[in-house]
């Protein structure tokens, strides 16, 4: 088996690859996300492109430093309405994403890209779509009272896993494209590797 390493800070990427039965060792990648997503928007990238080259660059960057690990990398966009949304940083930025948000569809993609030795292997790229129920200012007032700073670190400004199903009409995608990483298809290229110790 082949050591792995997760490219993130991700508690929730950490705990789901912990729940399917992986032993892995966590190394953040320090990359300027914003700067890269910016001048990839500039140049009129789509989503899922952008989703995919941060991946890689957490990936490759982190795979540089881990001489024959598989490195995972992974990075999720949400789309709305031509933008790009990020994770709000202060309860007023959610407040008025979620404002926009509100009755709308946006779209979550999810990339995830495994390096070995700084060179890219793998990758996949899912998509998932939300339809956000119509809010009240203060419906939004009091989710964000109750769950406030535990989804600042959520590009949506909800969890999913926690109180935000609340806040939808409709979901169509696979609940790991949601919480941030591909899930399925990256244990099947790893099942296919043999690298979990069932196997």
């Amino acid at each position: 088996m082949t050591r792995i390493v997760l490219a993130s800070a991700s508690p929730i990427r950490a705990e789901l690859l912990t729940r399917v039965g992986l032993t892995f060792d966590t190394r953040p990648a320090r990359v300027d996300e914003d700067a890269v997503r910016r001048g990839m928007e500039a140049e009129g990238a789509p989503p899922r492109d952008i989703a995919d080259a941060l991946a890689e660059l957490k990936a490759v960057k982190v795979s540089g430093l881990e001489p024959g690990a598989l490195v995972i990398g992974s990075d999720q966009v949400l789309a709305h309405d031509g933008a790009i949304l990020t994770k709000p940083e202060t309860r007023d930025a959610a407040e008025a994403q979620l404002r926009r948000l509100a009755g709308t569809e946006h779209r979550l993609v999810t990339a995830a890209v495994i390096a070995v030795d700084g060179q890219p292997q793998w990758r996949a790229v899912t998509v998932a779509r939300l339809t956000m129920k119509p809010l009240t200012d203060r419906a939004i007032s009091s989710y964000l009272g109750r769950n406030w700073p535990g989804v600042s670190g959520c590009v949506g400004g909800y969890k999913l896993e926690e109180e935000g199903p609340r806040l939808f009409q409709r979901i169509t995608g696979d609940y790991f494209t949601i919480l941030g990483l591909p899930l399925l298809e990256l244990c099947a290229y790893l099942e296919t590797r043999g690298e979990f110790e069932d196997e």
